[in-house]
């Protein structure tokens, strides 16, 4: 059995993911190819019209880049279009293309704060209405980081955090009897050795919302109770691992292997490669990114109790995201 994830980002930077799959009985060699998919780019999220203005997306941060060094190509105008993914027309055709290249799964980046969820309208709408969703399995990264204003961040200006990353016990109830009823219990939903797989992006965060390691290896044990109450097999629990703290405010654990065990973690993957090592400039080399990466690949292969799926990062080109102030006050990427 193979298990590895191919993740890419759509819509934003691209990368690549590795996790766990029963390979197809007619060919037992096969990878699973699995994709990120950050869902910032539909309008009429409730969150982003009320903070950014009506019917915003972050296809607007994308239109107004400009090259931040002679040579690079910005802006990046999508062969597409600026389309808007909550549209299931616009979906079907994502997962057309995705599907036809050798895609098997999209990893929605999904979140949901205490007071409910965010940019959830890609997948709810547009997924899982297309007309062709079954041609594609999908599964939930929760993205249980800080919401800070970073889209764009301005440098020098204070770092809000809009929405916290821990939400309460109660809200995680909540988020447990969600997530099965309309997404585990799904009929393409990802299954992993026939548990749905579903992953979490910040263990400590994670751990913060229950107050101890115990508490939060309880917590997971009920979402297990809960899938198997409902027909499941159980479910399998991923932990994107990351050492080198990418988003303001992030802060790396200091025994992740010590946490997959003591937790019950059933594999662990990546998100990005800049996730395990530092860019030293703004335009660094590709494989001093992946000759990183995969010494750290190596090392994660020999210490993880459970089994780790690498990450294969395409490219990573933040610049969209930041801009500074000129001298008049004004914006200038």
């Amino acid at each position: 059995m193979k298990h590895f994830i191919f993740s890419l980002a759509v819509g934003g930077s691209l990368l690549f993911s590795g996790c766990g799959n029963t390979p197809a009985p007619q060919d037992p060699n096969r990878i699973t190819v699995a994709c990120y998919y950050f869902p910032n780019y539909h309008t009429h999220d409730a969150r982003n019209d009320r903070h950014k203005g009506d019917g915003w997306s972050e296809w607007e941060v994308v239109k107004a880049a400009k090259p931040c060094v002679e040579g690079q190509q910005q802006p990046i105008i999508p062969a597409w279009g600026y389309s808007d993914e909550k549209d299931p027309q616009v979906m079907a055709q994502k997962i057309d293309a995705a599907a036809d290249n050798g895609i098997d799964v999209f990893i929605f980046d999904w979140y949901y704060y205490n007071d409910g969820p965010f940019l959830n309208r890609a997948l709810d709408e547009g997924f899982l209405g297309a007309p062709n969703r079954d041609k594609l399995k999908f599964a939930l990264m929760w993205a249980n980081h800080d919401w800070l204003d970073i889209h764009p961040y301005v440098k020098g200006d204070e770092q809000v955090v809009l929405y916290p990353g821990t939400v309460t016990p109660e809200t995680y109830d909540k988020i447990c009897d969600h997530i099965i009823k309309d997404y585990f219990l799904q009929p393409n939903y990802w299954m992993v050795e026939g548990k749905p797989y579903f992953s979490i992006y910040d263990v400590q965060k994670f751990v913060e919302n229950f107050g101890s390691v115990d508490a939060a290896r309880a917590a997971m044990d009920r979402l297990r109770e809960k899938a198997v109450a409902a027909g499941l097999k159980g479910v399998h629990w991923n932990l994107v691992t990351w050492g080198n703290p990418v988003l303001p405010g992030e802060k790396a654990a200091e025994d992740t292997p010590g946490l997959l065990k003591r937790l019950g973690f059933d594999s662990g993957t990546s998100y990005v490669w800049i996730h395990h090592t530092p860019l030293p400039d703004l335009q660094t080399d590709y494989f001093t990114a992946k000759d990183a990466y995969f010494s750290f690949w190596d090392k994660a292969k020999a210490e993880y109790p459970v089994p780790y799926y690498p990450n294969v990062t395409m490219g990573w080109d933040p610049s969209p995201r930041y801009v500074e102030r000129t001298a008049d006050g004004s914006l200038q990427n």
